[in-house]
């Protein structure tokens, strides 16, 4: 089959883009309001986008606490989501109000950042603490209509737990991170195996 995606005649129930762009991993965004309220929602349109230096990057569908929150302060952190995390995750997608702390409402550990005035998930395996460097509007390019912000920041600071570590190196399998595929769909991470790169 072939579609074109400015009409969407597809013809199958729902929009399969999401489920072709996948797995998608999680980006469980913290951030903390101007009156210091601490704001946590998972976002499924996230990614490293560089190493060197680490940059990240999310997009909200529409102005959303995190963003605001994010565009006042400057900062945010990114906690890592893996399966056991995950109904508290879920919890913390609630739509609630800016002056609820999506922390008690999924039951879940506040943790200080060192580096920035946010918080983390302290039963994360890891987080990424961030510094903002755009707030881009995807709405600018000709044809597209949308309320869609991508986040770009760089990644000044990261927390680990040592019991992810073994020689020396971080255990995929052992961290066993969740990733968003289409409709109401995920996927965790338990079977890893290595493909080393050609010699020319």
């Amino acid at each position: 089959m072939f579609y074109d995606t400015r009409i969407n005649d597809h013809g199958l129930r729902h929009d399969p883009f999401k489920v072709l762009i996948a797995p998608r991993p999680i980006g469980w965004i913290s951030s903390k309001s101007a009156s210091g309220v601490s704001n946590l929602a998972p976002y499924s349109f996230f990614n490293a986008v560089a190493a060197d230096p680490g940059l990240v990057m999310f997009s909200s569908d529409g102005h959303k606490d995190s963003v605001s929150n994010i565009e006042a302060t400057g900062v945010f952190a990114c906690s890592l989501v893996n399966y056991d995390l995950r109904d508290a995750m879920n919890k913390s997608s609630m739509p609630v109000g800016p002056d609820v702390n999506e922390f008690e409402l999924a039951g879940i550990t506040e943790a200080p950042c060192k580096l920035i005035d946010a918080s983390y998930v302290a039963e994360s395996p890891a987080a990424l603490e961030c510094r903002l460097l755009e707030i881009i509007p995807l709405n600018k390019y000709e044809g597209i209509n949308s309320n869609n912000e991508m986040v770009l920041a760089e990644v000044i600071g990261i927390h680990i737990q040592d019991s992810f570590v073994n020689d020396g190196m971080l255990d995929a399998v052992q961290l066993n991170q969740l990733g968003r595929l289409g409709y109401m769909d995920y996927a965790a991470i338990n079977e890893v195996f290595t493909l080393n790169r050609p010699e020319s």
